[in-house]
Formats: structure tokens, sequence, C-alpha cells
């Protein structure tokens, strides 16, 4: 299974000249469209250097990039997997995270284990940085369980599907961790969407009245459903966090290296008792907002054909082949792997139970109610009726 986009990508022609009055001059290049932001791999997979930031990656080595890489590939192959998987009737929903790989492991990987994350629930790869093991994601979106796995044992949160209120989870647990004494720090993952909620208004206020080691993930995918960018805000997001008194910052989140280099940066800082930030990831939901949406009805195919050219995964591929870190044994061999991890997804959920149907019914009171009772009489001849129906 191909797990890069293949987009051809064509480069931008330069600048033309013209002559002016005898004079030959060169051409003024027309305004960019491209929003200011940190990036330290460009689409075409070239090292551009950053005197901010290039010190939180100076260090990372071949083997490391290699593992970024990885990272990227089996969690599309994950994801990927589990929207098959919805589409044949397995999972009743799925939010995809496709396009978003570097934004979600640059962060995950520049996280401390005692570090604490509060994801949404596109976070898979956040999740897959965490140690929390892929197939655990799923029982939630089959409607088995109600998480899948415990949040202290990879401090990692459960995955929640109110809009933006993780923020306010994540601002109090890190004025908790303040008040413990302790010198690790908690991120926050929301969408643009989320944005704006009054919750991560509010968690802004208290983070920063608090001083609050909290840093505030946002993956802007430039869709809220079917929302744009520009019926959801006047200004950049990033640049709210400055009416709230702490720094924010817009990053590629395309390139995997600038979004680990500038959480990293967030995260020390935080540490060190310098407050919150907020980090905006400029990115790209290439599929669906989740597999009940139809994203053709809102938007145009060559706003995707636009974004594939600079797939986070093919952007790192060509920087490990031209900087002969990477050859095609080790492409090969993570191919094998990306399909043995489809196999063993599709087996354990296939394995796992079916939900129960009459579940939604239970503890939604303490004691009965008759309403309840009558929905649930309603819901059981309903599913009685298909059963009439096959023995026809």
């Amino acid at each position: 299974m191909t797990v890069e986009s293949t987009a051809a990508r064509q480069p931008r022609r330069s600048a033309g000249t013209k002559s002016t009055a005898g004079k030959r001059t060169t051409a003024k290049k027309p305004p960019s469209n491209e929003p200011e932001l940190v990036q330290l791999l460009t689409p075409e997979g070239k090292r551009v250097k950053n005197a901010e930031y290039d010190k939180y990656v100076a260090g990372i080595t071949p083997e490391e990039l290699r593992g970024l890489y990885r990272d990227m590939v089996l969690t599309r192959r994950f994801d990927a997997e589990a929207t098959s998987l919805q589409r044949q009737g397995e999972l009743g929903l799925w939010a995809s995270l496709l396009g978003q790989e570097a934004a979600q492991i640059g962060s995950g990987r520049a996280t401390r284990e005692d570090d604490y994350v509060f994801p949404t629930y596109r976070e898979h790869g956040v999740a897959w940085c965490r140690g929390v093991d892929p197939t655990n994601l799923l029982g939630m979106f089959r409607g088995v369980n109600n998480g899948g796995w415990d949040p202290n044992s990879n401090n990692f949160h459960l995955y929640t599907i109110v809009i933006g209120s993780q923020a306010l989870h994540a601002t109090g647990y890190a004025m908790g961790i303040t008040k413990d004494g302790a010198d690790s720090a908690v991120i926050a993952y929301f969408g643009d969407g989320a944005s704006s909620q009054g919750d991560v208004s509010e968690a802004f206020n208290f983070a920063a009245v608090y001083n609050a080691p909290v840093v505030f993930f946002c993956q802007n995918n430039q869709w809220a459903i079917s929302e744009s960018n520009e019926k959801q805000t006047r200004v950049p997001l990033y640049q709210r966090a400055q009416g709230f008194g702490f720094p924010g910052v817009r990053v590629d989140g395309n390139d995997v290296l600038a979004s680990l280099a500038v959480t990293r940066w967030a995260l020390e800082r935080a540490r060190r008792g310098e407050g919150p930030a907020l980090i905006e990831a400029w990115t790209y939901r290439m599929g669906a907002h989740t597999t009940s949406d139809d994203p053709t009805r809102y938007r145009h195919d060559d706003e995707r054909q636009a974004w594939e050219a600079k797939d986070p995964i093919l952007r790192l591929r060509r920087f490990l082949e031209a900087s002969n870190h990477a050859d095609e044994g080790f492409f090969a061999e993570l191919e094998t792997e990306s399909e043995a991890l489809g196999k063993r997804v599709r087996e354990a959920v296939r394995a796992m139970r079916d939900p129960d149907r009459f579940a939604i019914f239970e503890n939604v009171y303490a004691d009965g109610h008759a309403l309840v009772d009558e929905e649930r009489a309603q819901f059981a001849a309903y599913q009685a009726s298909f059963a009439d129906a096959e023995g026809v």
C-alpha cells in the first residue's frame, strides 16, 4: 500500500526581467499567499536555516530522522486501515489524521515521559509517540468501551469528543503540577474550529493569569468541518495569544523538523516556569472531517492538490535520500512493517466483541425514567423489525 502522496510537483518559475526607460530591472515577485511560519524543511525536502529554532534540532541524528519518518509512515498506515474498517462496517466512525502526520509526530516526539498530553479525537500520531497501542484507539469508535487505555500509564488522556473542553482540563492539570512542585509540562491539542469555543479562551486566560506550564497546540487544518478559516477568524490564530499575555508561534505543520523544534521550545520554557505558549501548526486535513463527512460538498479538488504538493512524508523522504540518511532497503523494510501493522489492526478489530446496542440507555439516570424506558422500547421494536423482514 502506498503511504506517500504521489502528486506531481512543479517548481516555481523564477520572475523574469523587463526593461523600463531603457534600464533593465528585475521584475517584482507577486505577493505570496503563503503565511509566514517557522520552516526547517521545504516541500522539496531542502533544509533551511533558522537562527531561533535550529538549536532545538541541532543534535538530531540520521537514526532519529529515520525514526520520525517511520513514525509518520506507520501512523498513516494505521489511519488508512481504520478508515477502511469503518467503511466495512467494523467501526461506527473514524476521524482521519491524513495530512497532519508531521504536526503530530513532531510535537509528540518533543514531549518527555513525565509530560502530560490532552488530545482531542484525532491525535493518533501523538498516541503512537506516547506508546499507546494503536488497536486500543479503536474500541471507542467500535462502541465497545469509553476509551481503551489507562491515561496514567502513558500520561496520555482519553480522547475528548466535546470540542475544546480538553484545553481547560490541561490548564487545570498544569496548575496542579505547579503546586506539586513538578518540573514537567502539559500539552493540549485542538483544531482551528475549537479555537472559536469559549472553553479555549477561558483556558488561555487561566493559563496566563496563573502562569501554568501548558502548551496549546492548535492544528489548523483549514476547515472546522465545513467552515473555512475565513469564516472563523479575522486574524491568524497564533496572534490570539498576545491578547492573553503569552507568546504564539505559527509553524509549518507539514514539516516534522519544525514541529519538533518549536514544540521543544515551548515545552522547555513551560518547564522553566515561563508560562504558556500557543503553537499554530499550519497544515491541512487531506481527508474528510470524519467518515460521516463529504468534503467535496464544500471544498475544491485544486485546494487538496496544492496541499498534496506539501505532503509531510514525501518531504522528509526527499531529505533523507538527498542526505544519504536512508537507502532503498530501509524504505522496503518499512513498507513490510507497514503492511504487518495493517494486518494486526484488522485482526484486532474483527476480534473485538460486537457493541451492546442497548447500552446507550443505561446510566442515563441513576434511577429509572419513563421517557428512557419508552425510547428503549421503541428502539427494541425497531431492531426486531429487521429480524421480521429477514424471516419473510
